[in-house]
């Protein structure tokens, strides 16, 4: 059996492209490998290798990692902020080698379960609105949340030009409520409050897929399961072999 992989999935690995777009990179003779142009999709490479774009030399996923990380508010999901604001990156990356990045984003205020990987292909089929991926909030408002709006979130409501819709939901309390989605729009749970002028005292993501929060502090990260990496791969459809 051949050592390696082959050369699109390195590419995809490391966040340059999907496996799709990869083959069309090696297809346009853009990729090269030790000094070499690769058009063949099939050719495997090692992470020893050197791999270029365009002449520009790409760092590979080498060893993939992931991990599970409960944002604070106020933190950012970016990996800068012009306005210098504290960046959820900052509370992991110092204690790990790899250079990782976020699967999906929290915005700003939200806090909760983020998801940080080196695998450029899993994040970015995770991260896509068909990978259906359930994700559990726990949501704050100001004034009593009315059971119509819920309803009416469930079966799928449009606001400023932008279809919202639920799984499902239940109200823990007059002012409280857990929300389910499956693919999750910018700031979609704020924008449906504020359909019917609520305001959102808080938002608190609780669950990815079957990845909890459960007894991780604000701050904390931990490394994700091999069942849970491999339930989210299975979740998306794309099965890929992971190496660690």
């Amino acid at each position: 059996m051949s050592s390696g992989v082959r050369v699109q999935v390195w590419l995809a690995r490391a966040g340059v492209a999907s496996r799709r777009s990869a083959v069309e990179l090696l297809q346009n003779g853009r990729v090269q490998v030790n000094g070499k142009t690769v058009c063949e999709p099939g050719a495997r490479v090692l992470d020893s290798d050197k791999i270029t774009l365009d002449g520009r030399p790409l760092a590979g996923a080498g060893r993939l990692v992931y991990y599970a990380l409960h944002k604070p508010s106020k933190y950012m999901c970016s990996t800068q902020d012009d306005a210098k604001r504290p960046l959820a990156l900052d509370l992991i990356q110092p204690f790990v080698k790899e250079r990782l990045f976020s699967v999906g984003r929290l915005d700003y205020m939200t806090s909760g379960l983020l998801l940080l990987t080196n695998d450029g292909e899993w994040a970015r089929h995770l991260s896509h609105p068909s990978s259906s991926v359930e994700k559990e909030y726990l949501v704050q408002a100001k004034k009593e949340i009315p059971v119509e709006l819920l309803e009416e979130f469930q079966r799928g409501l449009w606001f400023q030009g932008e279809h919202f819709q639920c799984q499902s939901w239940n109200l823990t309390g007059p002012h409280s409520v857990r929300l389910v989605l499956a693919e999750g729009r910018n700031r979609e749970i704020r924008k449906v409050f504020q359909s019917r002028n609520i305001t959102v005292k808080r938002v608190h993501r609780t669950r990815i897929g079957l990845v909890v929060l459960r007894g991780l502090e604000a701050g904390r990260f931990r490394k994700l399961t091999e069942t849970e990496i491999k339930a989210l791969v299975r979740i998306t459809g794309e099965i890929h072999g992971h190496r660690h």
